[in-house]
């Protein structure tokens, strides 16, 4: 039994705080199952100013539900530029020294997950299990240079790609096993060429999930109150996340104009923020799109009484290259746990909604198509339900008690 296990994500800061999230889930569930978690991650928290002072040492430790985390002294920084650079090199190079000093006070690991989305992580988990001489799983969650490439951000075949490429090559063929969040993994390395240098048997599968008995206990618990949502005139078709470009609300806004003209009955509520608001906003009023409501940003916990009381819950961002490895967004299990039929205005391979029955897609991210898929859905209010009631069934494969089992499967194999 690999029993001290050290799971690294520069970006955990959050989840101690939130007392929530992939790998807070991993050790709460691995702890019931006698293993030892240590989440090591940045002091910096990238996703608000809440930090953690190490007190100018290399590292400060705490805990969080018994889970012990250890906070990597990096700088602060704003934004996604220079500076947020340097705190990933920060990062990687404090790993090591914390890694050493930290393994002399409390034994080393006897396995290391690291986990992207930068690969530095990656990197540093290969080459400390080596210094130890101990297994490391990698687990990538976001693809660099892939995901940067299919956005537009970066071209293909520019130096900088091909560079990123080859250390994603290296990390695959050093890691003990590789752990991906999307189901495709396995066919991405073979998209890229590297199955003849890859043993394509230790890519992994492990979703992303919930907890489904937190999501309902805060359904009950942290009920919003909103007339609009609770308004029984219309079919509510809810969209919970950010308002930024690669979010491409605009293309909901056309299908809204469509669909406005066959059945004055459905509504859009959009719960979110983002740089994008205001100008979608402006559109509305400038348009006369009267079909869409938004309703603003609204703390994480009232999120599951929203999708409980919609109609549907709309699955929508940019569709890109990486559709054909498959799904894996936080929120899509959201979706499933509030027991509503999902609508997806984009199609992937690996498709979870045709797998379980649970929710539409449209053939091609075209507003005609957008619109045709949601009055389809609106239509048949028996259908609707029964999909809804199948994404219920289907969230409880996606709930991290079990995923927490594959994860041990791994452990246990590397």
């Amino acid at each position: 039994m690999k029993q001290n296990v050290w799971i690294w994500n520069h970006y955990a800061t959050n989840m101690f705080f939130d007392r929530a999230g992939r790998h807070y889930w991993f050790a709460e569930n691995l702890i019931k199952e006698e293993y030892k978690p240590t989440i090591f991650c940045a002091s910096t928290n990238h996703f608000s100013d809440n930090h953690i002072d190490t007190k100018g040492h290399k590292y400060f430790e705490d805990s969080a539900d018994n889970i012990p985390f250890v906070f990597v002294n990096t700088p602060k920084y704003k934004g996604n530029r220079k500076k947020r650079l340097v705190n990933m090199i920060s990062f990687y190079t404090g790993l090591f020294k914390t890694a050493k000093e930290y393994s002399e006070l409390n034994g080393k690991p006897d396995i290391i997950l690291a986990s992207s989305v930068h690969p530095l992580t990656l990197v540093a988990g290969i080459k400390i299990a080596k210094k130890f001489n101990v297994p490391c799983i990698c687990e990538v969650r976001d693809l660099w240079p892939e995901s940067i490439v299919a956005y537009g951000s970066l071209k293909r075949n520019s130096m900088i790609a091909k560079l990123l490429y080859q250390g994603e090559k290296w990390i695959y063929k050093k890691a003990s096993s590789v752990i991906m969040t999307w189901e495709g993994g396995s066919q991405y390395i073979k998209d890229q060429g590297w199955d003849n240098e890859i043993d394509i048997n230790r890519v992994k599968h492990i979703s992303n999930g919930l907890i489904i008995e937190s999501f309902d206990k805060n359904s009950k618990e942290n009920q919003i109150n909103d007339s609009d949502l609770d308004d029984k005139k219309y079919k509510n078709l809810v969209y919970a996340g950010t308002i930024r470009k690669v979010n491409n609300l605009g293309l909901l806004l056309d299908a809204a104009k469509i669909i406005n003209d066959y059945d004055k009955k459905i509504r859009f509520l959009i719960y979110g923020c983002g740089d994008e608001k205001e100008m979608l906003e402006n559109r509305c009023k400038e348009e006369n799109i009267n079909n869409v409501v938004f309703k603003g940003r609204v703390e994480k916990k009232m999120i599951p009484s929203i999708l409980k009381r919609s109609y549907a819950n709309i699955l929508h961002n940019s569709s890109t290259s990486l559709d054909k490895y498959g799904q894996s967004q936080n929120k899509f299990f959201e979706y499933l746990a509030s027991g509503k039929c999902v609508i997806q205005t984009y199609t992937t391979e690996f498709s979870i909604l045709e797998k379980y029955n649970c929710g539409i897609s449209a053939v091609k991210q075209k507003p005609e198509e957008i619109a045709k898929i949601i009055l389809e859905a609106c239509k048949d209010n028996e259908k609707a339900e029964q999909m809804g009631q199948n994404a219920r069934k289907a969230a409880y494969e996606f709930d991290f008690a079990n995923l927490t089992n594959k994860l041990i499967e791994i452990i246990e194999k590397a």
